[in-house]
């Protein structure tokens, strides 16, 4: 189980506090220290669809000029996007066997882990 975010989101903090109140052992990888891939990026698009993947309520987005904003119109100019600032990935992202199974932390969907 990999749980991919930012050590100081606090989405990312519940879920690893869930996690770790519900007896899951997981490695958490920081996508600001260690990257994330073009191809991981990808998979989270197919998986969960870009407008999902793309946080677009998360300041690195809202930074972000309206032309920006603009041309970031189909699933490769979300990935370059992406790539160059993965601040605006929504998080976190948790894995299980290598296959993403779920974005952002809902406790409800968590539970069914169990």
């Amino acid at each position: 189980m990999i749980l991919y975010g930012i050590p100081n989101c606090n989405t990312v903090k519940k879920a690893q506090t869930w996690l770790k109140e519900n007896g899951f052992e997981y490695e958490f990888h920081d996508f600001k220290k260690k990257g994330i891939t073009e191809e991981k990026i990808k998979e989270w698009c197919s998986t969960f669809g870009c407008e999902k993947v793309l946080n677009k309520k998360g300041t690195t987005w809202k930074k972000v000029s309206i032309d920006e904003q603009l041309a970031i119109n189909d699933q490769d100019a979300a990935v370059k996007f992406l790539m160059q600032q993965n601040s605006a990935i929504k998080r976190p992202v948790l894995e299980i066997n290598g296959k993403a199974i779920q974005i952002g932390f809902d406790e409800s969907q968590y539970a069914e882990l169990k």
